[in-house]
């Protein structure tokens, strides 16, 4: 039986980058990119996209928001910059695994294999230490979304209003030196934190997972960038790119991390109780429990 190597992540600043480098891996995980939304952060996406080359590229659910795009258009050249730089990458070779969320559902319906491309509910990745991981999107396991959908509808309404507001408030907090502050990101954790959201969801991933006889799960949905060790199975969250624009990575060596692209990434703090500091050099957290 493989030896399991403790799990390690970072979150890495874009500053000091080569534009010319370009990293291989074996694979990487990005969730919740919002395209069509004011929200979405796609040109430090596509500063990722740009910077790796990817054995594997899962797609975690909500790269298009089409419950935005339904009530109204838009769609800039960089959100469609986006969809080409995925599709060029899996014309030259990269595996594209495409996992429907809950606000691109409708993708839900073309399951099946398109060149180098699949879309499908759920994915089991090989990681390179020999451990079989779940990749869900994990709104399965949300109840508002699944039994109270004009609730989370409603949810969704209220969150891009907050997300509108906080370039207004960034504006205001750098002309007096401050540094980057989410009231969206804010607010979703008071209210998510006063019911114990993120928590049991974790636990409940987990315990999803657990069904699929895997010693590690990944979602993303939440928008929680994590890496949490559970009993035997470690649950990782990839984030999102709204607010956090983090994805995780595994190397051709076998480590996991999670890497940050935000353009205010000193300001951001990763949603884990024991987190790394943020350094210009790569930091790693043992993240046994």
């Amino acid at each position: 039986m493989a030896t399991l190597a403790t799990p390690r992540f970072s979150f890495e600043r874009p500053f000091g980058r080569r534009s010319d480098s370009v990293r291989r891996v074996r694979a990487a995980w990005i969730s919740d990119v919002h395209l069509g939304t004011r929200g979405a952060n796609a040109g430090a996406l596509l500063d990722f996209l740009r910077e790796y080359e990817f054995e594997t590229l899962y797609v975690v659910g909500d790269l298009i928001d089409i419950w935005q795009l339904r009530r109204g258009i838009y769609w800039p050249q960089q959100h469609n910059d986006v969809i080409q730089k995925i599709l060029r990458k899996s014309r030259k070779g990269t595996r594209v695994v495409y996992i429907p969320g809950n606000h691109d559902d409708l993708l839900a319906k073309f399951y099946g294999a398109y060149g180098n491309i699949t879309v499908q509910k759920h994915a089991i990745h090989r990681l390179a230490d020999g451990r079989r991981m779940l990749v869900t999107h994990g709104h399965e396991l949300d109840a508002v979304v699944q039994n109270v959908k004009w609730l989370a509808f409603a949810g969704d309404v209220g969150y891009q209003f907050l997300l509108s507001l906080n370039p207004a408030i960034n504006f205001v907090r750098r002309r007096f030196g401050l540094g980057y502050w989410s009231l969206s990101a804010y607010a979703k954790k008071r209210v998510k934190d006063a019911v114990s959201f993120i928590g049991r969801f974790e636990e409940e991933i987990v315990r999803y997972a657990q069904k699929f006889s895997v010693g590690a799960v990944l979602c993303g949905h939440i928008h929680s960038a994590a890496i949490r060790q559970f009993s035997d199975v470690t649950y990782y969250n990839c984030g999102d790119w709204v607010e956090s624009c983090s994805a995780l990575i595994e190397r051709e060596d076998g480590t996991l991390e999670l890497v940050n692209y935000h353009p205010f990434s000193a300001a951001l703090v990763p949603p884990v109780k024991d987190r790394p500091a943020f350094n210009h050099e790569w930091t790693r957290m043992n993240t046994n429990p």
